[in-house]
């Protein structure tokens, strides 16, 4: 005979393993996560604005840069310098956005201002999603 609290257990296991497939899903499929406008390609704006919402969550200290720490291997110490003109150590948010603006374009082979899947599986696509994870 199956007790309530069995019951009770499978249904929460079960609901549990839907949802965290669901979040795996949308997390192996950056467009699913980041395309606001439900075209199937992802746009400069739509990458900026999850690159700033990811700035602002990786800023821990709220001083409104990242530091090599922060940034935790998303870029190398040779991007790092090469992003920061003013040599502090530091990125602010233009200056990270700036770096992701580049990514994205290197990204872009076909210019025509979208990614999509095929572009963002290329070594520069997955390099503009290092910032954006």
């Amino acid at each position: 005979m199956i007790s309530r609290r069995n019951v009770l257990l499978v249904s929460a296991a079960l609901l549990a393993e839907s949802s965290s497939s669901a979040l795996a899903a949308s997390r192996g499929d950056p467009i699913k996560m980041f395309d606001t406008d439900a075209d199937g390609t992802l746009d400069l704006a739509e990458v900026k604005k999850a690159a700033s919402a990811l700035f602002a969550k990786l800023d821990r200290d709220h001083d409104g840069t990242l530091d090599r720490r922060e940034l935790s291997g998303r870029l190398s110490a040779r991007e790092l310098a090469a992003a920061d003109p003013d040599h502090d150590g530091t990125l602010t948010l233009d200056e990270y956005l700036a770096v992701v603006e580049q990514r994205f374009n290197a990204a872009n082979r076909d210019n025509d201002g979208t990614l999509d899947a095929k572009e963002l599986s290329t070594p520069a696509g997955r390099a503009l999603l290092r910032l954006l994870r």
